[in-house]
């Protein structure tokens, strides 16, 4: 099971995290919706090169303008992007063009049924979905702690089996195990569900976190 916890901050958090055995970290870059998570390109550039090989490093933008996302990707040295806004399937075409190595995912936020046909338009340009909360009222495109409606989620997965899948939106160590079976998505992305009372993370929920997620897999 791919575990990415996101919304790291400082390089001591992101040292934490990669103790308890993720998959990969978010790191947030280029801000244009509510939240209290992004951090410059050179501080995510300064955290990802402290982590060990074993864990990925993933800037996670609200940008959409192809030119800034270049210039973000170049000045962080960060190889995976997560499209977390609603740019155009012809701007993620663009910049795969731009930057051929580099590994896509794609956000949908999931509303309504109406979501299961959103990612039709992205799945031949990316190398995955990540499905996750918007609150409308907050304007919060992720990080909302909210959960969504797991029943559209699992409709996403079974559409597109061919693309790896992964679940995000208020989850955390008590509701990850049902989350898992319910959606049977590739992975699953937590950033709310891992925080301390100070915003930033507490190494107890990412451990129980990474334990109920690994654990699905081999039972």
């Amino acid at each position: 099971m791919y575990v990415k916890i996101c919304g790291i901050r400082r390089q001591e958090d992101a040292l934490l995290a990669a103790e308890v055995g993720p998959d990969a970290i978010g790191l947030l870059v280029g801000q244009k919706h509510n939240s209290p998570d992004f951090i410059s390109a050179t501080v995510a550039r300064d955290i990802s090169r402290a982590l060990p090989p074993s864990v990925e490093a993933v800037l996670v933008t609200h940008v959409e303008d192809v030119d800034e996302l270049e210039r973000l990707l170049q000045e962080s040295e960060i190889t995976t992007v997560q499209l977390h806004s609603e740019i155009a399937p012809s701007s993620v075409e663009s910049l795969r063009g731009r930057l051929p190595h580099l590994k896509i995912f794609k956000s949908v936020s999931v509303i309504s049924a109406d979501s299961v046909a959103y990612p039709e338009a992205f799945k031949k340009l990316v190398d995955g979905f990540v499905l996750d909360s918007i609150n409308l009222a907050t304007n919060q495109v992720g990080g909302t702690g909210k959960t969504h409606d797991w029943s559209v989620s699992r409709q996403i997965v079974m559409r597109y089996p061919e693309v790896p899948i992964i679940l995000a939106g208020g989850l955390n160590s008590e509701n990850v195990r049902s989350a898992l079976e319910c959606v049977r998505p590739f992975g699953v992305d937590v950033n709310s569900g891992t925080k301390a009372a100070d915003g930033f993370k507490d190494p107890r929920k990412m451990e129980a976190f990474i334990i109920q997620a690994k654990h699905e897999q081999s039972s």
